[in-house]
């Protein structure tokens, strides 16, 4: 089966107020937060185009001009450019950057949750497309996302998560009534899944979803659509973080800077 992967929407949450981080995002909000020189929505959005994604749609809400002017104004800041200061014309001498993206910037609102601000920019842009993409802002990955989504669509079911089973922060122990049996100072891999936050959705998963901005996409959408039977789950046992503290970017612009980050493509 050809997929087109150029065709579906990927659907980026980028309007929450990052209150976790919020030395970070007093000015802008957290998918603008730079890891290295670049936003890390940009740099999930590289993830996705490296496996053939590349119609984006942005959904904008806390600070939402910061990330609309940055991608306005993202071929004259990566290229050399000619400004005429009487006309206002600009003359882009070349495009100095490989990115083939198209981005569609929608406002959301500003409170709005992650469910409603999902079911308000498809309304008005997810067109045609029988498949479309969920992510959040603030994660990245090593993951094959077109393996991802050819699973998906070979499971033919409504939903699709990506679950990851990240290394643990803290000790374990195992236990038998007050006695412990076996210390493990930092077991790399705890035996379980979580929520990866990369999904893929027929379009049969709009009525899960609710304009009203109160909408919460990992409560009852997700909640009833796994109680459905409807959601599939596939399983990474790479490298996946997500940018909730300091101590997370921290750690992600380390591994940018030793050159060695797993996500990069």
């Amino acid at each position: 089966m050809t997929v087109s992967l150029s065709d579906v929407p990927v659907f980026v949450l980028c309007g929450g107020l990052g209150t976790r981080i919020r030395e970070e995002t007093e000015l802008r909000p957290k998918p603008m937060v730079p890891v290295g020189a670049r936003p890390i929505v940009w740099h999930i959005m590289r993830t996705y185009s490296h496996h053939g994604f590349r119609r984006f749609i942005l959904c904008l809400g806390y600070k939402a001009e910061v990330v609309k002017s940055y991608f306005l104004n993202y071929s004259s800041m990566n290229s050399d450019f000619t400004v005429e200061l009487k006309s206002n014309n600009v003359k882009v001498h070349s495009v100095d950057h490989d990115q083939d993206w198209e981005v569609t910037l929608a406002f959301t609102g500003e409170l709005t949750m992650t469910g409603a601000r999902v079911a308000r920019a498809a309304s008005k842009y997810l067109g045609n497309a029988s498949h479309f993409a969920v992510t959040y802002g603030d994660g990245v990955t090593d993951a094959n996302l077109a393996d991802e989504y050819r699973f998906h669509l070979d499971g033919k079911n409504v939903g699709t998560v990506l679950g990851v089973n990240p290394p643990s922060r803290f000790g374990e122990l195992k236990v038998e009534g007050d006695q412990v049996e076996e210390f493990s100072e930092k077991p790399e891999f705890v035996d379980n899944w979580i929520n990866g936050g990369y999904f893929f959705f027929q379009r049969e998963f709009l009525p899960y979803l609710s304009q009203d901005e109160s909408c919460v996409l990992e409560r009852e959408p997700l909640i009833r659509l796994a109680r459905d039977g409807k959601l599939d789950m596939y399983r990474h046992r790479g490298y996946w973080a997500c940018m909730d503290t300091q101590r997370d970017l921290e750690q992600l612009n380390k591994l940018w800077a030793s050159g060695e980050a797993p996500w990069a493509v």
